[in-house]
């Protein structure tokens, strides 16, 4: 296929060839792989600047999008990309393979940091979803610091660089500038630019931090968002209102009462929070995991809302995102009951991508993580749909730019199932007001605890 560019995607190219460190900071959809992919054969191929160019990704994204990206276009056609994945065997003998690519999965840094250690071969480095190095404690980032000195060009690529805080963006620019932008300490960081709220221990930013961020970083990192570039159709969010039985809506009361009541005032912090939170919406979706991990079946009300809505939908393709597994499991249940005309399939691998694009599968059912990055699944379907909402604000917007991405051709609609009177609209109202998700869940625990225990008077 003929690769013609839109204005955009050269000045990033051209960008990336003629910076060594730069952060693409594009929505999603708006073609990040082929516009470095570009680069690099420019670099490579017509002005032999670079050698070895190695890709960190989600996993998914490690196993087929680069490859596919690279296949897809007539400009690229003399790029070599090896995958580094599988077991330590298979990945040492990819490493192996004279290649100018090599792509791995983001888990695997350290180990490929520890494997060659004073010998680290590439010049290029490129983390795509940058996002997951956002967190400066993990091993991945620290192992990625240990390299860096050794690293001529590194580029960061993601839709959504600091979606939950300002905070995310310390550790990846460090990457890129070893400091020089925004300090070399996440301490010092998080003192100039933040403070810290002396009740729940969160941090927000201070007046001024936004703008003062985004002028230092104009230099190294540009952003764009794809309704300015790109002719998208429109994309509309429907909320399905789903009302609990009288017994389910009981349970849930109770449940939530004595979940909160059993919690001490002042107990309550991020770790509790998750649990708790997590527990409500499981109710919410139907199911519960007891302290034992076995499923404990509680209402089937959001089963019977999306059987409707799938009625509703009259054969029209839908992806649909859940949390658990216990929701995966119930849904292919009542599907294998109640739907036995739909092609079902759960999201595994490429060829499930590549089946969905080519009308072959009415209902794909995901977990967010598992295909919120890299693919593209625009030309088999325009509905989404989430059995259960997730809190986090950088999953939801990139699962739903798995379908509102260029190439899109029909408006595309993200639908909510949501319990009336339940957790899910606090994740819902969360999501649609772009809050930090630590601070909103916590401070939707607040609120509800504090009716729980004024109900319980």
């Amino acid at each position: 296929m003929i690769y013609e560019p839109y204005a955009y995607q050269q000045y990033c190219t051209e960008r990336l060839i003629n910076e060594p460190f730069l952060g693409l900071f594009l929505e999603p959809g708006m073609r990040k792989t082929a516009i470095t992919l570009t680069a690099i054969n420019e670099l490579r191929y017509c002005r032999w600047a670079v050698g070895k160019t190695l890709v960190v990704a989600p996993k998914k994204v490690a196993e087929a999008t680069w490859q596919a990206e690279a296949k897809k276009w007539d400009h690229l056609k003399l790029l070599r990309i090896s995958t580094v994945l599988g077991t330590a065997a298979q990945r040492e003998r990819a490493l192996a393979t004279p290649t100018d690519i090599y792509v791995i999965n983001r888990d695997n840094v350290t180990w490929l940091v520890e494997y060659y250690q004073n010998a680290w071969p590439f010049g290029v480095v490129i983390l795509d979803e940058s996002s997951s190095f956002k967190d400066s404690s993990t091993r991945r980032f620290k192992s990625l610091c240990l390299v860096r000195s050794r690293i001529s060009r590194l580029v960061l690529l993601t839709g959504t660089p600091a979606a939950n805080s300002l905070m995310d963006l310390w550790a990846q620019v460090y990457l890129l500038d070893e400091g020089e932008r925004l300090g070399n300490r996440i301490t010092h960081f998080r003192e100039r630019f933040f403070y810290q709220n002396p009740y729940s221990r969160q941090y927000a930013p201070k007046d001024g931090s936004f703008e003062y961020i985004k002028k230092a970083l104009g230099d190294i990192c540009v952003s764009m968002e794809a309704k300015d570039y790109i002719d998208l159709p429109e994309l509309m969010y429907n909320e399905i209102p789903v009302a609990l039985d009288a017994a389910a809506a009981k349970a849930y009361s109770l449940f939530e009462k004595q979940m909160f009541l059993e919690l001490e005032e002042g107990e309550l912090n991020a770790g509790s929070a998750c649990v708790l939170t997590g527990k409500l919406l499981q109710f919410c979706s139907g199911a519960v995991y007891d302290a034992a991990r076995q499923v404990i079946g509680v209402h089937n009300c959001k089963i019977e809302a999306l059987l409707e809505f799938l009625e509703g939908l009259g054969g029209q393709a839908v992806l649909v995102f859940y949390q658990f597994q216990h929701d995966r499991d119930r849904i292919l249940a009542a599907l294998a009951a109640k739907r036995k005309d739909l092609r079902v399939r759960v999201f595994k691998s490429a060829a499930d991508q590549d089946d969905w694009n080519a009308g072959q599968i009415d209902l794909l059912l995901a977990h967010p993580m598992s295909c919120a990055y890299g693919l593209n699944l625009q030309e088999g379907g325009h509905h989404v749909l989430w059995f259960t909402p997730t809190w986090s604000l950088e999953q939801y917007e990139q699962a739903n730019r798995r379908l509102y991405r260029s190439g899109q051709q029909q408006p595309v609609t993200i639908h909510h199932l949501v319990v009336q009177g339940g957790m899910d609209e606090d994740v819902i109202a969360a999501l649609q007001g772009k809050r930090e998700m630590q601070g909103a869940l916590l401070e939707a625990l607040r609120v509800r605890i504090k009716k729980a225990r004024e109900g319980a008077m």
